[in-house]
């Protein structure tokens, strides 16, 4: 009987070790699965390379996984935005490398990923500092730059819904990068706020195939003790 829901954190995240690619969904704080990330950072593993939308907020959550200086590398869109001070600190004092991504770019490289696509060609960045040292080429009459797909050791995603196949939905822009990168990593961990029972998902609504999900764990409700 295949059943991918785990009890406990220890379980959820048992096997991501020091210096892992960690796929984060998430925009903002929209989606970011917040209770795996609490779990990351009690697990201690470090010299990871974060892959996220932007570089955290605040000193909670990504922030504080990088404040305790347990990130490397962060590959992102968005580092700097309001409340970013802990990117800031480690950023200016040259404790954390930083590759900034496209947004599109970046969705489309974990897409590629997840559908075994080794690379592509995208107009995105020409002529800028981010195509530096890239194979560009003419397409189309268009100039494009070579983008490699962008793999993780660990994708770690927040869904509405999961069974226990691991099939999942989505809660609106909760979406966000939630989806690619679920499809992208060698290890997909889920938190998921309702597990339902096997049959109960519309398969027309199933956003994330439970192939694509190695463990599932239920998020506290608020109020909840974790």
């Amino acid at each position: 009987m295949i059943d991918k829901i785990v009890r406990s954190m220890a379980d959820a995240l048992d096997g991501i070790k020091d210096g892992s690619v960690v796929l984060l969904g998430g925009f903002g704080a929209v989606g970011q699965p917040d209770w795996l990330l609490d779990g990351l950072i009690e697990l201690g593993a470090k010299d990871l390379t974060v892959v996220a939308n932007n570089a955290g907020t605040g000193r909670v959550g990504l922030a504080r996984l990088m404040d305790l200086g347990r990130v490397r590398r962060i590959v992102c869109s968005f580092p700097r935005s309001a409340g970013s001070v802990v990117f800031e600190e480690l950023y200016k004092a040259g404790k954390l490398e930083l590759e900034i991504v496209p947004q599109g770019t970046l969705a489309e490289r974990m897409r590629a990923a997840g559908a075994g696509v080794g690379a592509f060609f995208t107009p995105t960045s020409v002529g800028t500092k981010l195509a530096a040292g890239k194979e560009v080429r003419e397409i189309g009459g268009k100039l494009q730059v070579l983008e490699y797909a962008l793999h993780g050791d660990v994708a770690l995603v927040e869904a509405w819904q999961a069974d226990r196949w691991g099939n999942l939905t989505y809660n609106k822009s909760g979406r966000n990068f939630n989806a690619v990168m679920a499809t992208a990593a060698k290890l997909t961990v889920v938190q998921a706020h309702h597990i339902v029972p096997l049959g109960t998902l519309d398969p027309e609504a199933i956003v994330t195939p439970g192939i694509f999900v190695n463990r599932v764990i239920e998020a506290p409700k608020p109020g909840e003790a974790a």
